[in-house]
């Protein structure tokens, strides 16, 4: 070996890894490493994944947890601040608002004008791209929500929130990411919780596709899991076990 090819196998042994990027990290289920790779970062790209990040560890939480949704939020604000383009931030800020609503109850959400900041978020993201599938999919599940919790009337008149805009976003999703499994598994917590009795064909459906998807991501796997948990429920005829896994996993309290 020549003295240049000495040097240089030396420098590649002592070279330091690549760090892993705070996308990586989320992909890889590290949640905790993501946040903090994407705060350094202190670009909006690098907040939203801690954003994302953060919203993942309050999903795989056994009860409902506020802090971990704040500090989402937070970095989800911080990423906006930094850039009101990111549309990946303003759909993590909206669906950060959409679980908080749910532990502080309907009327404390919309006293705090939950639900209205929420859509103006996700509005002010698709003027942005108008085919980005986690905004129309984040869109599509806040105007069924709306309607579930507050009737077909009330949300249209108060909201202009109705079931067929919602189904459509829905759809427009899909069509830009068929395989998406985090998208699918919202949509069926979605339908289940609005009317399982009637959506119930359709749930097991959506179900079954998120299950023999691959995962992407380790929270995917996570979904994948949790969706295989509702499709066993719904396979033993299991009702209330059923509507407790489905209370569980939309984070209500």
């Amino acid at each position: 070996m020549t003295r240049l090819a000495l040097v240089l196998a030396l420098l590649l042994v002592a070279a330091p890894a690549a760090a892993d990027t705070p996308y990586e990290l989320y992909a890889a289920g590290k949640y905790e490493g993501a946040i903090r790779a994407g705060s350094d970062a202190g670009d909006a790209p690098g907040y939203a994944t801690a954003a994302r990040a953060a919203m993942a560890i309050a999903a795989e939480k056994a009860v409902p947890c506020m802090e971990c949704l704040q500090r989402a939020e937070k970095l989800a604000r911080k990423a906006i601040t930094v850039d009101g383009r990111n549309v990946a931030a303003r759909v993590y800020l909206a669906a950060t608002l959409g679980y908080e609503a749910r532990i502080v109850g309907l009327m404390t959400a919309k006293m705090r004008g939950y639900p209205d900041e929420a859509k103006a978020q996700l509005d002010k993201a698709l003027s942005i791209d108008a085919d980005d599938p986690w905004a129309l999919a984040a869109r599509g599940g806040w105007n069924v929500e709306v309607v579930r919790a507050g009737g077909a009337f009330l949300a249209s008149m108060i909201y202009g929130a109705t079931l067929k805009a919602g189904f459509a976003d829905f759809d427009k999703a899909f069509a830009v990411e068929p395989d998406n499994i985090a998208l699918r598994y919202q949509y069926a917590l979605s339908l289940s919780a609005l009317d399982i009795e009637t959506y119930r064909r359709k749930v097991e459906d959506v179900l079954r596709k998120v299950v023999k998807t691959k995962p992407q991501t380790e929270y995917e796997n996570f979904a994948r899991w949790r969706a295989q948990e509702l499709v066993d429920a719904l396979r033993d005829d299991d009702m209330p076990e059923f509507r407790r896994l489905l209370k569980r996993d939309q984070g209500y309290p």
